[in-house]
């Protein structure tokens, strides 16, 4: 079975920017693992992962109300740091998903 490198950088731009609490880029990342680690346990089709990206999507969504919290926001760079995070995890694993439907449930 394929597993992701452990070397593999989730969010990288959004934990080098100050802007972004560290302990929310955290929360961001443990949802796209959780994705991770479902496509790494068996072989799924391309619905089951959808759902699985829309589950996730949903959940970063509920985390806007701690970035305005914590004076900042989910906006254009988080969305494109995590747009290409979960497209390059996408293209490691061979999935054919295209990233704007892959996050069709944002609201960011």
């Amino acid at each position: 079975m394929k597993k992701l490198d452990s070397e593999f950088n989730f969010l990288e731009d959004m934990y080098e920017d100050s802007y972004f609490p560290s302990f929310l880029v955290d929360k961001l990342k443990s949802h796209i693992v959780n994705v991770v680690h479902f496509i790494e346990e068996n072989t799924y089709t391309i619905e089951e992962i959808q759902e699985k990206l829309d589950e996730m999507t949903i959940a970063i969504n509920e985390l806007q109300n701690e970035f305005y919290e914590n004076d900042s926001e989910i906006e254009t760079f988080a969305r494109d740091s995590i747009g290409l995070t979960v497209e390059k995890i996408l293209q490691y694993f061979e999935i054919d998903i295209d990233i704007e439907e892959a996050l069709r449930e944002r609201d960011w």
